[in-house]
C-alpha cells in the first residue's frame, strides 16, 4: 500500500464519521453514499492487490455463505495491507490459514435443536389396537 492511498482512505473513514455524527440533511445522506461507495472500491481495489483469484473466489463463497464472517475477514485483510503485513498475495492456502486462527478466536455459537413431544388427548394412534 501507498502511503496517498492509506491518507485517502484515512481521509473517507473521518469524513464517514463526521457525517454518522451529524445532521440528516439530504445532501449529507447523499454525499455519504458517495463516500461509502467510494470506500467501498477502495476495499475491493484492495483485496483485487491482496489476494489471488483462488483466494478471492473462496473469500466470496464466505461471503455468501456467512456475511458477517466474510466481511470481517475482508476488513481484517483491508487493515493488514494497510500497515503493511501483506508483503506477497495471500493465496488460498494462507487464507484458510488465516481463516482457521479467525475461527479459533471467535466464541462458539451453542445452538441447540430441542424437541418437545406432547401427546394430545385423543391420539389417532392409540385407536384399535
Amino acid at each position: 500500500m501507498s502511503d496517498p492511498e492509506l491518507e485517502k482512505i484515512r481521509q473517507q473513514r473521518l469524513a464517514q464519521l463526521q457525517a454518522q455524527h451529524g445532521g440528516g440533511d439530504p445532501n449529507q445522506a447523499k454525499a455519504q453514499e458517495e463516500r461509502m461507495r467510494a470506500m467501498e472500491e477502495t476495499k475491493h481495489s484492495i483485496l483485487a492487490q491482496a489476494l489471488t483469484q483462488d483466494a478471492r473466489a473462496r473469500l466470496n463463497t464466505i461471503k455468501l455463505s456467512k456475511p458477517e464472517k466474510g466481511a470481517m475477514v475482508e476488513n481484517m485483510i483491508c487493515r493488514m495491507a494497510q500497515m503493511g503485513q501483506v508483503n506477497t498475495r495471500i493465496s488460498e492456502k494462507e487464507l484458510i490459514q488465516l481463516l482457521e486462527s479467525v475461527n479459533q478466536q471467535m466464541p462458539k455459537s451453542a445452538s441447540t435443536v430441542k424437541f418437545d413431544r406432547r401427546r394430545a388427548a385423543l391420539d389417532s394412534d392409540d385407536e384399535g389396537f
